[in-house]
């Protein structure tokens, strides 16, 4: 049904504006490990709970050479006043349209109180220095999250620094 990549392709290109309205592409982060996570949306307790876990441990991913990213269609305007309110250290990325949801696979049909409706599939992708899906995490459960995917990180990057 969905076309998320799969570990060991190449990740999808993109070029998105962040909070500031400046765009980013994966392509400026070659080289360099990145955390690409899809949320449904600003200042709801999920998303909130998940921006301030990954916050918190920035500086360890930052450590080890990885940058974080959080997307929802959210507008660069919504991101700002959600980065503030919550002091968060991480870049948001503005996907209004949802295209970079589409592209990775996570913009699903979802079932809500008896309702369907399109949206936001709570998912993650680490992508290696070499631009190619490390590993991915979807349905994703918010408690401890940011912290599976550092130690996937750590686990990961240890074993690609034994290999070179």
């Amino acid at each position: 049904m969905s076309n998320i990549p799969q570990i060991g392709q190449p990740a999808p290109e993109f070029s998105i504006p962040d909070e500031h309205e400046t765009p980013v592409s994966l392509t400026d982060f070659s080289g360099q490990w990145v955390v690409l996570y899809f949320y449904p949306k600003d200042n709801t307790p999920g998303c909130t709970t998940e921006a301030k876990d990954f916050t918190e441990l920035n500086q360890q991913f930052s450590a080890m050479g990885a940058k974080i990213f959080g997307v929802s269609p959210d507008s660069s305007q919504s991101h700002c006043k959600f980065i503030a309110k919550h002091n968060l250290t991480i870049t948001l990325l503005s996907d209004p349209e949802h295209d970079l949801a589409e592209v990775y696979g996570v913009w699903q049909l979802k079932k809500f109180m008896g309702k369907e409706y399109m949206g936001v599939v709570r998912s993650t992708f680490l992508i290696d220095p070499d631009g190619k899906i490390a590993y991915t995490w979807s349905n994703v459960k918010v408690k401890a999250h940011a912290q599976q995917v550092l130690n996937k990180l750590q686990e990961l990057a240890t074993i690609s620094t034994a290999l070179s």
